[in-house]
């Protein structure tokens, strides 16, 4: 019998080691999965998403690892649950065995028979009667002043520790129960009452805290109604709203179905055009190819003649219509109306593809572009300007000339002079208007410079490994530097960025005129500047353009700022590729180019350098890279 308890305590032992880590109850239908560690068939399924890991460990398996029962730990599961059963109803027969002993112990027995139950206890005595052996406290006058009450069972906890009387009396400073002898002794002069009026002085605090209770109750019951009826009121705001919103994008989308309606209209009116244009053109061919064909049959049927004189006196004159070459028209649909409403739908998406990549709080400023010329947006271009197209005027369509009249003589009809063609041996054109391509360049156009003038002051760069940041890896013979999650080994020395992720090239300007380009590998949380080696590498005004030893444009947010000594100027972000940079040292000017087929300014810093300036950049997001091009 031993044995067998000895063994199911061993068993109880192992109930953390039998136990699911997701479920926390004991294993059913356990599996083992690669890594050593089991579980619920039914948890690891459940909770087993890809990538697979293991929900203990964390040890990535690349595939689905496949799930076999483990059968010894099955097994050994099966006898533990066995054992907890049987342990749980020899817990309830004991509890039960325990509950009668506690009731037959809740009966007061005489202490003098101890088998009669107690009818009265005598606090004089200490000692409780039943009612045989209570007589001669009733009877005899001896015991008239003997003090009975019901019977009590804790008459042991009631005597003094001290003096083995009854704790008839309650010291109010020390908050105990006393006897009278305690009272002459070591509570001499402390106040004290009966432990009946001091029970009732405590039920009366428990009642003042149990109205404050719930009164505070009473007063959180109703904040909570309170706040249902705000959820309530949030939830039918909320569909108020949510049906404004419905209304006023319902609009928006109805305006654009119209203004996609009408666009397609407009191709459709100018498809009907062409096509008649067309069916004109061929019905002038056709007619001069019967009359050719006549002149041909005329002909051949002369060459058929026998009579030599006849023949002679035959006129050979050839149709006015053979004397040119014809071309095939250029007839498309590059009509003002239909490349009005593809650039505007172009300019459209692309200016709600910018304006939704901005957070909400920022649209409302951006949906109403500043004016050209505002210092905030210093190359944007006006709303009603539309794209802009390359530089020059645009060349006026030519006017078509007044159509002529048809004659019953078609030979020799010159088909293109209806579309002002005179010269036979030109093309027509039906439609003259230009294409105007969409831009993608923000700049001010008449400030474009040539490349090839800026290349005359190109200077060699390479990146200096003694100023990078730990988080910057320069690669490519020092030509490029990209962020990394990991910091690099880099030996510590004074020149080194400590906080900010940046990087100085290794040649400075003190003079002249010098100019290099950047290859970018995104447009967000870069920044392309010039530093004075003076510049603060630990503290935390060492990002570049927060203070007075540095100019950079950023990238952040989508939005490009130009940024020097902490104040920031908001620019139009051309989204450029390339960036060249073009310093004058003595000018003391700082121009930064979108480099593109030309180079086209769109921030300039006009500041008198006091020493050698050396070209910084500022990197953050993790990838992101900068290269310095060969020029």
């Amino acid at each position: 019998m031993a044995a067998v308890e000895q063994s199911d305590l061993s068993l109880m032992s192992l109930e953390d080691e039998l136990t699911c880590s997701i479920c926390l109850s004991p294993f059913d239908c356990p599996v083992t999965i690669p890594c050593g560690h089991n579980f619920c068939q039914g948890c690891l399924l459940t909770t087993w998403t890809e990538p697979y890991r293991c929900p203990q460990c964390r040890t990535l398996f690349h595939t689905k690892p496949e799930l076999k029962k483990n059968t010894v730990l099955s097994t050994v599961v099966e006898a533990f649950n066995l054992r907890l059963v049987r342990s749980a109803s020899s817990m309830s027969a004991e509890e039960k065995e325990t509950k009668e002993e506690t009731r037959e112990d809740a009966v007061i027995r005489c202490d003098t028979c101890m088998e009669a139950e107690a009818a009265n206890t005598c606090l004089t005595c200490m000692v409780s009667f039943c009612e045989e052996h209570l007589r001669p406290h009733r009877e005899n006058p001896v015991f008239r002043l003997h003090q009975l009450i019901e019977p009590v069972g804790d008459l042991l906890e009631r005597l003094c520790p001290d003096h083995h009387k009854l704790m008839d009396l309650f010291c109010s400073q020390h908050v105990r129960p006393i006897c009278s002898l305690c009272l002459q002794q070591d509570h001499k002069g402390c106040t004290f009452t009966s432990p009946e009026d001091q029970r009732k002085l405590k039920e009366s605090e428990l009642k003042d805290k149990l109205d404050v209770l719930n009164a505070k109750i009473v007063h959180n019951e109703t904040i909570m109604y309170k706040m249902r009826d705000m959820e309530d009121m949030l939830k039918a705001s909320a569909t108020i709203k949510k049906k404004a919103l419905v209304a006023e994008y319902q609009e928006m989308h109805d305006m654009l179905t119209q203004e996609e309606s009408t666009a397609m209209n407009a191709v459709d009116r100018e498809v009907e055009t062409c096509g008649t244009k067309l069916n004109l053109l061929k019905k002038k061919f056709a007619e001069n190819i019967d009359h050719m064909n006549g002149a041909k049959e005329y002909i051949n049927n002369q060459l058929s003649q026998s009579q030599t004189l006849a023949f002679l006196q035959v006129s050979f004159n050839l149709p006015a219509a053979v004397n040119f070459d014809p071309y095939t028209p250029r007839i498309n649909l590059d009509s003002k109306k239909v490349m009005a409403n593809e650039t505007f739908a172009v300019t459209l998406k692309d200016h709600l593809t910018e304006l939704f990549k901005q957070p909400v709080e920022s649209r409302l400023p951006l949906a109403k572009p500043e004016p050209l010329g505002n210092p905030g947006y210093p190359l944007c271009p006006s709303p009603d300007q539309g794209p802009q197209s390359k530089a020059g005027p645009k060349k006026k369509p030519s006017k078509q000339t007044k159509k002529p009249q048809p004659t019953e003589k078609l030979v020799g009809y010159n088909p293109f002079a209806e579309f002002g063609g005179k010269d036979p041996g030109r093309p027509p054109v039906i439609q003259p208007n230009q294409k105007t391509e969409p831009s993608d360049i923000p700049a001010n156009l008449a400030s474009a410079e040539k490349r090839s003038d800026l290349l005359k002051y190109a200077s060699a760069l390479m990146l200096d490994r003694k100023t990078a940041h730990k988080r910057i890896l320069v690669t490519e013979e020092c030509t490029k530097a990209s962020v990394t999650d990991e910091q690099a080994n880099y030996p510590n020395c004074p020149q080194r960025f400590v906080v900010c992720s940046q990087v100085l090239t290794s040649k400075g300007f003190s003079s002249g005129r010098h100019y290099w380009e950047v290859r970018l590998s995104c447009n967000n949380f870069i920044g392309i500047g010039l530093a004075y080696s003076s510049i603060d590498r630990k503290g935390s005004t060492s990002r570049l353009g927060r203070n007075a030893q540095s100019w950079c444009v950023e990238w952040f947010n989508v939005k490009l700022s130009a940024w020097h000594n902490s104040h920031e100027t908001v620019l139009c972000n051309p989204n450029p590729k390339r960036v060249g940079v073009l310093l004058d040292y003595e000018g003391c000017k700082a121009t930064f180019y979108n480099v593109a087929d030309r180079a086209y300014p769109f921030h300039t810093f006009e500041f008198p350098f006091a020493q050698a300036v050396y070209p910084a950049f500022w990197m953050f997001s993790s990838g992101s890279s900068i290269t310095l091009c060969k020029v």
